[in-house]
């Protein structure tokens, strides 16, 4: 018996998908949880990314949860591809429905968190001022949640708006007749880009690295496509969680050197109708074979002449990498938006943006006169929003130190050293690769089921082994060595963050693998654990 007891059972960090549904299982296997957020109300990422047009690029159907049938069944989703508010509105329906909010401490930000390794469990601090021991400690703190707003010379002489796509105010934000400066064309400035450009008088958008984009392809959902699905929901779930990313798509296992040259095209071409990620499910080597991707490289650049009239700008928006080696972006008119007048890319890849100004900013030795300026400047992506809290483990090790040369977790559930700590759909494990909400599902699930099996043998703390861990990390390195996304940079391997380690983060090794693994560990006894 501990001499000292927790406050509760567990601590969850976060009230995303992957909080709210770890905070159900949890109370379903009779554990007292509390979980906190920053936010002022449930949502995650979809709280705080409100820009205009900020979109899912999973298909609505499938990045939901399938937990209950009955919220499978009510839940009618509009588009294909659901837009932020659409998303919030249903996270808010389930918190709503399975009356989770009780549980949850809004405006709240954990800065801290100790083990006590005296009594197996963790003290955590809050920035209110507030101490709560819990048993458990579970981060379900998201992969993109920890946003980078680089700093400029300056920046306090500007006396314009200033805006950031990744804590987007609540308010609608009115562009017209403004001269709107975009820092940034990752997906946050791909999606809304569009949208400004018809409000603003002019837009100006300040590249330094180009993406490839595809054509979403979205709609809205017609109530017999809802319907076939909803007829057997269940079994549309079975088939997309046997797949390679837990996503169910037209995906072909083939190559593309296996086709002659016309059949390639029309491939592509289908390919390209449905749009978005399963683009990259027309051949299974885009992202294995150098060769096919360089001939996938030329066929987008085809349809990208296609579209943008200005070859000159057709070419800045060329990316000299990979195809695909960066998240594929899914847009909706970003390359029609560069044939508008009142639009402007700025290449900003030699001096860049040098300063503010009171009017605006100086970039490659241009003035350029602004009303309002926008940071799309993307995240300290995977392992952010985790080291941004002081969390120490065993022998006084913290996250930063554990983490330094990149993240190490065994299953890319637990770290050895931080005992009772799970993080959940982020390093060490499919998350980004596959889709996040059934991720959310499996790993609150296994969590779940983890701390009900130590409860009922009496055991109080459970550590990955440092050998297991080694393991596991070689794992995460092997499957990515193949993948021709190891080759570019991107914050896959943090190369957008200055001096951070260069690792590719997410397990791509695929979730069937995955999931067996996970299931052989539990089956063995909880093998790689130390557990006391």
């Amino acid at each position: 018996m501990s001499a000292v007891q927790p406050d509760v059972d567990a601590v969850i960090v976060g009230a995303g998908f992957t909080g709210l549904y770890t905070l159900y299982r949890l109370r379903k296997g009779g554990f007292n949880t509390r979980c906190f957020d920053a936010a002022g109300g449930v949502g995650g990422t979809w709280y705080w990314n409100r820009y205009p047009g900020a979109r899912c690029d999973i298909e609505s159907m499938q990045y939901s949860f399938q937990f209950s049938e009955e919220l499978q069944q009510e839940w009618r989703w509009k588009e294909r591809y659901a837009s932020q508010p659409e998303i919030l509105s249903y996270i808010e329906h389930v918190a709503e429905r399975f009356d989770l909010k009780r549980d949850i401490t809004f405006d709240t930000r954990i800065e801290a968190a100790t083990f006590d390794e005296d009594n197996d469990l963790w003290v955590i601090e809050t920035n209110g001022g507030e101490t709560v021991r819990a048993r458990f400690f579970i981060m379900s703190v998201g992969c993109l949640s920890a946003p980078i707003r680089p700093t400029f010379e300056g920046e306090s002489d500007f006396k314009g708006e200033v805006y950031q796509t990744s804590l987007w105010p609540k308010k609608k934000v009115d562009f017209t007749g403004k001269r709107v400066g975009m820092i940034g064309t990752g997906s946050s400035a791909i999606q809304s880009a569009p949208l400004i450009a018809q409000e603003a008088e002019h837009l100006y958008l300040y590249q330094r690295t180009p993406n490839f984009v595809v054509p979403a392809q979205n709609r809205y959902l017609s109530d017999e496509e809802v319907a076939e699905i909803k007829s057997d929901y269940k079994g549309f779930r079975a088939k997309a969680y046997s797949g390679l990313t837990a996503f169910l798509f037209p995906r072909h296992d083939q190559s593309l050197f296996d086709l002659p040259p016309d059949e390639r095209r029309a491939r592509l071409d289908d390919q390209w109708e449905i749009g978005g990620l399963p683009f990259l499910g027309a051949f299974n080597d885009i992202l294995l074979s150098e060769g096919a991707n360089a001939e996938v490289a030329r066929y987008w650049r085809s349809r990208i002449d296609e579209i943008v009239e200005d070859p000159k700008i057709a070419d800045l928006l060329t990316p000299d990498e990979f195809f695909g080696c960066k998240r594929l972006c899914a847009g909706t008119d970003y390359y029609e938006t560069f044939n508008r007048d009142n639009v402007t890319l700025v290449d900003v890849s030699g001096k860049g943006i040098q300063r503010f100004t009171e009017n605006g900013l100086l970039a490659e030795d241009l003035d350029y006169d602004l009303d309002v300026i926008i940071y799309a400047t993307g995240f300290d992506a995977m392992t952010g929003s985790v080291t941004r809290i002081a969390i120490t483990g065993t022998n006084g090790l913290t996250i930063q130190d554990k983490w330094a040369d990149g993240p190490h977790t065994y299953l890319g559930l637990t770290t050895s050293g931080f005992p009772n700590m799970f993080n959940l759909v982020s390093v060490g494990s499919p998350s980004v690769l596959a889709t996040m909400v059934t991720g959310a599902e499996q790993h609150g699930d296994w969590v779940g089921d983890c701390m009900e099996y130590m409860r009922d043998k009496g055991l109080s703390r459970i550590d990955a082994t440092v050998q297991a861990e080694a393991d596991w990390d070689a794992e995460v390195t092997r499957a990515a060595s193949a993948s021709l996304r190891m080759q570019c940079d991107s914050w896959y391997v943090g190369s957008n963050v200055e001096g951070k380690a260069r690792v590719f983060a997410p397990y791509i090794g695929g979730w069937p693998p995955y999931i067996q693994k996970c299931t052989e560990v539990v089956a063995n006894g909880y093998e790689g654990f130390e557990l006391r």
